[in-house]
């Protein structure tokens, strides 16, 4: 690499020049993978959550009680979990952009197979298929992202690939709601052609994943040999004894246990409210049109403070107490709808809860790879996730038993607060544990 290091004649010094070569790299990586993998993540999440808007007309069709809906929109998580190391590893020995692509296509075909549930059980079941073949997306993408950004710019491409979460409510809301109103074709129902038309585009986004990515930076021909030098060097930064490179003691570290149990409440409150809000607002007595309206002004939100916050931690460090803040604020935003029965307050405290939850993902998952790497990382990513994603299957269905038992929303909205509180103080105990060293 050759360099000019003339000083004050207005020619780049060495170090100025070598930093422009690592901005050009960074600014290469991100355009070719973050819009790509930004797509694939709204779909993902959108073909996760849209079976509540399909509860609106749905639950009458089959006859599903809100125990019954609360068990299948939960129980995806059952195979999620149950595949989600094996799916990671699986990636790790594969590559991420053979196993992500099949990863998509096999989701996107469950997602549309789900238009042809005919009561409980087969509801049950094409949940709990989606959930398999779901499983590994979101940790195999951040491990891929580790793979390609340094440790100083992964919370900002992290936060970025976050941005599915809102965006696909956002997207999600008014286009759900509109198939529903629209009543389906050939015969079927809204909500089956809702199915369809939201799971499809996962197959075909999945063949653009295989053609687009790259499984390590060696392979990266876009980038020019001396921004591939430049890169393999910050990759470098902060790896050292410290390291953990074998899945075993990966498992065992306190550090991934606490982040697995973080993310589990805050994926119950967050996930858990997120599903039955739909129903929420239709219970002030609210049409589906409106409904489509108002439930897009949370990740609306969520989409300001994810960006701003990720903006406020890439510049300022102290993720573990940024997480422990969202956590805490997510919790006093169920705390407030639950306790007022008013539309205008339940909104502000649910659109509290999404802005932080979603915020407090965007933060998460830049922590572990700051400890972890190769299989330790791959292992890592996919236990926190998977013990982290149980809070997807029980908080459904919690709100679901308590909904029945008490014929209102409040009981499981304060549950589900409770878990976040829980989060709030497990991430203010793993400070110690990580921002201390």
């Amino acid at each position: 690499m050759q360099v000019e290091s003339i000083g004050r004649n207005g020619v780049h010094t060495a170090q100025e020049a070598r930093t422009e070569i690592q901005r050009s790299a960074l600014r290469k990586n991100t355009w070719r993978f973050m819009p790509l993998l930004l797509v694939a993540f709204i779909i993902n999440y959108l073909d996760r959550t849209s079976v509540g808007y399909a509860a609106l007309t749905m639950n009458s069709d089959l006859r599903l009680t809100p125990a019954q809906f609360g068990w299948g929109a939960g129980i995806l998580f059952a195979g999620y979990c149950f595949f989600e190391i094996p799916s990671n590893l699986a990636l790790h020995h594969y590559g991420a952009r053979r196993w992500l692509a099949r990863i998509m296509i096999t989701w996107g075909l469950a997602e549309a197979a789900t238009s042809l549930v005919q009561g409980p059980t087969s509801f049950y079941i094409m949940r709990f298929l989606l959930g398999v073949a779901e499983a590994g997306f979101f940790p195999g993408a951040t491990l891929f992202l580790s793979c390609w950004f340094p440790p100083r710019e992964r919370v900002r491409v992290q936060a970025l690939f976050a941005l599915g979460i809102p965006l696909s409510a956002i997207i999600g809301a008014p286009l759900s709601t509109s198939i529903l109103r629209w009543g389906g074709f050939a015969g079927m129902h809204g909500w089956q052609a809702m199915f369809i038309i939201e799971g499809l585009p996962a197959v075909l986004v999945g063949f653009v994943v295989y053609a687009v990515l790259r499984n390590k930076p060696e392979d990266a021909h876009w980038l020019t040999p001396d921004e591939r030098t430049e890169l393999a060097q910050m990759l470098n930064e902060g790896t050292g004894q410290h390291i953990k490179k074998d899945l075993t003691s990966a498992l065992k570290d306190p550090r991934v246990l606490m982040l697995a149990a973080i993310q589990c409440g805050f994926v119950l409150g967050g996930y858990g409210v997120g599903v039955w809000l739909p129903q929420i607002l239709r219970g002030h007595g609210l049409r589906l049109s409106e409904i489509g309206l108002l439930a897009t002004i949370p990740p609306l939100a969520s989409a300001c403070v994810l960006l701003t916050w990720s903006y406020v931690v890439t510049l300022r460090g102290r993720p573990v107490t940024n997480l422990a803040i969202m956590c805490l604020i997510g919790g006093i935003g169920l705390a407030l709808a639950a306790h007022f029965n008013s539309l205008g307050v339940v909104m502000l405290g649910i659109t509290l809860t999404s802005a932080s939850t979603i915020s407090a993902v965007g933060i998460l998952w830049t922590i572990p790879t700051t400890f972890l790497s190769e299989r330790a990382a791959a292992g890592g990513l996919a236990f926190i996730n998977s013990i982290g994603t149980l809070g997807g299957f029980a908080g459904p269905y919690i709100i679901g038993i308590l909904k029945e038992t008490t014929g209102a929303f409040s009981a499981g909205i304060w549950a589900m607060s409770g878990f976040l509180f829980v989060s709030a103080i497990l991430a203010a105990v793993l400070v110690r544990l990580v921002e201390s060293k």
